[in-house]
């Protein structure tokens, strides 16, 4: 199986290849449009400041490309955040796959970390028995028709999003231990 993380300047691309590796999987990391249009799934890590990601993926017309991806693909907190229409984080345009904008936490302390409970979990990939996954951020997405799981940081947000082949998660799954590892087992699988 060809696994594609797609390079964009930003990312947790060592952890996540890490956490690949773990449950026997390997990936490649890259911003070559035929390895990622050819790849059998796509992952779009997280980490990293939106506008300075965004001009780098604008750069290698990756934007585009991504926006015609048929395959499944996982955005990872960052990666989730640039699929929606727009971030207050630079004030960016996203690309536009979630009909949700991205919001900066107000009066709460920045950056949200740690472990949190992912709530609703009508998300294929989630597991229901340990809904427990490891978050860092300081923006989240606002709760949309394509929220399928959702957390409370004093206020309740988008901890999943799904719409057609695309998925996103706020938290990071490459840092969630068992729970982590066994969405990215159920992602894989699709």
């Amino acid at each position: 199986m060809e696994v594609a993380i797609i390079k964009y300047n930003a990312g947790n691309t060592q952890s996540l290849l890490f956490a690949l590796e773990r449950i026997g999987c390997t990936g490649t990391v890259t911003d070559d449009p035929e390895k990622i249009r050819s790849a059998d799934k796509v992952i779009f890590p997280g980490v990293g400041e939106a506008n300075s990601a965004m001009a780098h993926l604008k750069n290698k017309n990756l934007d585009v490309l991504i926006k015609e991806l048929s395959q499944p693909v996982l955005g990872i907190c960052l990666g989730m955040q640039l699929l929606c229409k727009q971030t207050d984080e630079g004030n960016t345009n996203g690309i536009g796959i979630f009909n949700t904008n991205v919001k900066r936490f107000k009066d709460l302390k920045v950056p949200h970390i740690g472990w949190n409970k992912v709530a609703g979990n009508s998300f294929a990939l989630i597991d229901t028995t340990e809904p427990y996954y490891y978050f860092v951020h300081s923006y989240y997405a606002e709760i949309c028709s394509e929220t399928v799981s959702t957390t409370d940081y004093g206020i309740r947000f988008s901890s999943a999003l799904q719409k057609n082949n695309f998925y996103g998660v706020q938290f990071h799954p490459e840092k969630s231990a068992d729970a982590g590892e066994e969405l990215l087992k159920k992602f894989l699988a699709l």
